[in-house]
């Protein structure tokens, strides 16, 4: 926050290569082969994610308490609202739904 208590503004998106016709190709390749890169990255970790949370489900069972922690679950995402703004508390939920199981 800046000295008035105004938020200070995001920082700007990095500006894309100039770039002509033949080279913008290029870009695009090298920008998508690391979406891809990152894509199964994100896989990868949503399968960590749910194998953890599936731990952290069944001894929860066995200790006699609910299989959900829906406080938790607001933690989770307010992090994610806080980190990649109001979508961010879409994404948590999508994650969450993903890594809770069946009931």
């Amino acid at each position: 926050m800046n000295a008035d208590t105004t938020p200070a503004a995001p920082a700007p998106t990095p500006a894309a290569p100039a770039v002509d016709a033949d080279g913008a190709e290029a870009v695009i390749a090298a920008a998508r082969s690391r979406i891809d890169d990152l894509d199964a990255r994100i896989i990868d970790l949503v399968r960590q994610r749910r194998a953890a949370s599936a731990e952290v489900q069944a001894a929860r069972i066995a200790a006699g308490g609910p299989r959900l922690a829906l406080t938790r679950e607001l933690q989770v995402m307010e992090r994610f609202r806080a980190g990649l703004g109001d979508p961010g508390a879409e994404v948590a939920r999508l994650l969450l739904e993903l890594c809770r199981g069946r009931a």
